[in-house]
C-alpha cells in the first residue's frame, strides 16, 4: 500500500547554489508551491547547515543530501551530530558498514536515513571503471537488499530501478528518486532519468528536481507543474 503522502510534499526541491542568500530568495519565490527542500554539500559547506533550522521553523522539510562514507566510528558520530539540526532525511552511501554506523548514530531521534545506492550519474560502463562487478541494476537491488538488512529508512535510487526495487522489497523501505526531467528539459549530467510521472507511477515516494525549478524563469510554477504531474500520477 502506497504512502499517504500530499503530492506537494513529494517534490524536493534541490537547492544546488553557493550561498544561503540565494537559496533563501528561490524558498521564498516558489512559496507554497514546495515544503520540501535538499540541501546538499555546496550548500552545507556554504552556510547551509544553519538554513535548516530556519526553513524547519518556517514548516519546511529538509533533505540533508552529504552521502557520508567513512570507519564506523567516523559516520556513528557524525550522524549523531546530524540528528540535533532538525534535518528530515540523511544520505549515505548504501554500504552495510556505513548504513550500520548510521543507524547507532542517528539513535532514537526521528532523523530518517536514505542510503545512496549508484549515483543517477553512472551507467555500466563507469561501475566497469570504478571496479565494481556488477551492472547497475543488479548493484542497486543489492544495496536495497542490505539497506532492509540494515534497518536504513529508505534507499536514493534512479526512477529506472524503482519498479524492480518496490517489486523486491515491497512499499515499506522509502525511495527517493533523483535525476527527474519534465518532458522537454534537458538531462544535463544525469544519466538515468524519468519524467516525475514516469518515477511515481513505477513507486517513487519523493522525486527530487533542481535545474527544472531553480533555473526556472517561473521556479513557482515549474514547481505547481511538477506536483500536478505527481498528482495525475496518483489518480
Amino acid at each position: 500500500m502506497r504512502r499517504t503522502i500530499l503530492p506537494r510534499e513529494r517534490l524536493i526541491v534541490a537547492l544546488d547554489m553557493p550561498d544561503v542568500a540565494q537559496a533563501e530568495r528561490l524558498v521564498a519565490e516558489i512559496g507554497d508551491s514546495a515544503s520540501f527542500y535538499k540541501i546538499g554539500m555546496e550548500l552545507a559547506y556554504g552556510g547551509g547547515f544553519d538554513l535548516i533550522a530556519r526553513l524547519a521553523a518556517s514548516g519546511k522539510q529538509v533533505f540533508l543530501d552529504l552521502k557520508l562514507h567513512d570507519i564506523p566510528n567516523t559516520v556513528e558520530r557524525a550522524v549523531a551530530q546530524v540528528a540535533r539540526l532538525g534535518a528530515t532525511f540523511l544520505t549515505v552511501h548504501a554500504y552495510p558498514q556505513t548504513m550500520r554506523a548510521a543507524v547507532v548514530g542517528r539513535g532514537g531521534s526521528p532523523l530518517k536515513l536514505l542510503g545512496v545506492s549508484v549515483l543517477t550519474s553512472y551507467d555500466d560502463g563507469d561501475l566497469k571503471e570504478a571496479g565494481y562487478a556488477y551492472e547497475v541494476s543488479a548493484l542497486v537491488a543489492r544495496r536495497g537488499a542490505q539497506a532492509v538488512a540494515e534497518k536504513v529508512d529508505g534507499l536514493v535510487a534512479s526512477a529506472a530501478e524503482a519498479a524492480m526495487l518496490r517489486a523486491r522489497l515491497g512499499d515499506d523501505l522509502i525511495l527517493v528518486i533523483p535525476g527527474i526531467r519534465p518532458t522537454g528539459a534537458k538531462a544535463g549530467d544525469q544519466k538515468r532519468v524519468a519524467t516525475p510521472g514516469q518515477a511515481i507511477r513505477d513507486g517513487a515516494d519523493y522525486l527530487v528536481v533542481g535545474r527544472p525549478v531553480t533555473q526556472a524563469s517561473d521556479p513557482r510554477a515549474a514547481a505547481q507543474a511538477i506536483v500536478a504531474e505527481i498528482a495525475d500520477a496518483l489518480t
